[in-house]
């Protein structure tokens, strides 16, 4: 293994990674690095031998790390990446700031980014996947990000360069986002704190949020969010889709589908990563052979399985 650089933060080798995913499942990583500011982050990128691969993580909401771990140093930002500043309707967000914090300062200064509110996870994941719900993508409200590149320069990314689309973005392989800045339109902050109780109320009775789960396991085959309105059409929703193949509550090992929602993969205490993917993948087969429709998985699903 090559030698590492020197750091101010912390560098931990061969971390098992299972309790910082929400999913409490991952063998180990070869190294994690939780870096002590931006600086520390560039100066190792710029240090770290250029043979050596880096995964960035954010909080693990949307991850399966694999039973045999991560071959990589893991790079998860934190209490130095978590800064929010709100000028006007504009509010910029280190990429460790958590989605419904930054929901909730953007709405007590007017600014309404309240689709942030019920998203599980950090900044820099919600920018990566394109995060979105009631019809609204970080796309829309995205102004610019900050990242720091696999040989540790600072650069600035707009719109174009990450060219959004449905939960996808073209960051480049080892790139560590870092801050982004956000515009959302205005609103009164009282009404934008109404509307976040009501979302959030009604993901609680629709959600499985008390359980071990990853949010949404695979994207909606229509391609887009749920908009919330009355007349949102089901027919193209994953969870739909699952349930007409009568995998609702569906188990293998102690990996299900959840009885509450059926395009949440739960954790249901004793689950290995391989119980979660063979589960989800069981449940792509299944739902092809029963609708002709191919469930493309949101879960991102990372390392190697553990040796046989």
């Amino acid at each position: 293994m090559s030698q590492m650089p020197e750091v101010r933060g912390t560098l931990t080798p061969n971390r098992p990674l299972n309790d910082l995913t929400w999913l409490r499942v991952g063998g180990p990583a070869d190294w994690l690095f939780q870096p002590a500011d931006l600086d520390d982050l560039r100066d190792f990128l710029a240090a770290l031998d250029p043979s050596v691969a880096v995964f960035p993580m954010g909080v693990g909401s949307n991850l399966i790390v694999r039973d045999g771990g991560i071959r990589a140093v893991v790079i998860r930002l934190g209490r130095g990446f978590n800064g929010i500043a709100v000028e006007g309707t504009r509010v910029t967000a280190g990429a460790a700031a958590l989605d419904a914090h930054v929901a909730r300062r953007a709405a007590a200064g007017g600014g309404d980014l309240t689709f942030l509110r019920t998203i599980p996870g950090a900044i820099g994941g919600a920018v990566r996947m394109n995060a979105g719900c009631y019809g609204t993508y970080v796309a829309d409200v995205f102004v610019e990000a900050r990242a720091v590149t696999r040989t540790g320069e600072l650069v600035t990314l707009t719109a174009d360069d990450l060219n959004f689309r449905y939960r996808q973005t073209d960051l480049p392989e080892g790139w560590v986002l870092v801050e982004a800045t956000f515009e959302g339109s205005r609103g009164d902050p009282a009404e934008l704190e109404a509307r976040m109780a009501e979302q959030l109320a009604k993901r609680d009775a629709t959600q499985p949020t008390r359980d071990r789960s990853a949010g949404s396991t695979f994207c909606n085959p229509a391609g887009f969010s749920s908009t919330g309105r009355a007349d949102d059409v089901h027919d193209l929703k994953a969870w739909k889709v699952i349930d007409d193949a009568g995998l609702r509550g569906f188990s293998i090992g102690g990996a299900q589908m959840s009885e509450k929602h059926s395009n949440f993969l739960i954790n249901t205490g004793a689950a290995t990563a391989r119980d979660l993917e063979d589960l989800g993948e069981e449940v792509r087969k299944r739902v092809f052979q029963n609708s002709g429709i191919e469930l493309v998985w949101e879960i991102m699903r990372v390392g190697e399985p553990a040796p046989e």
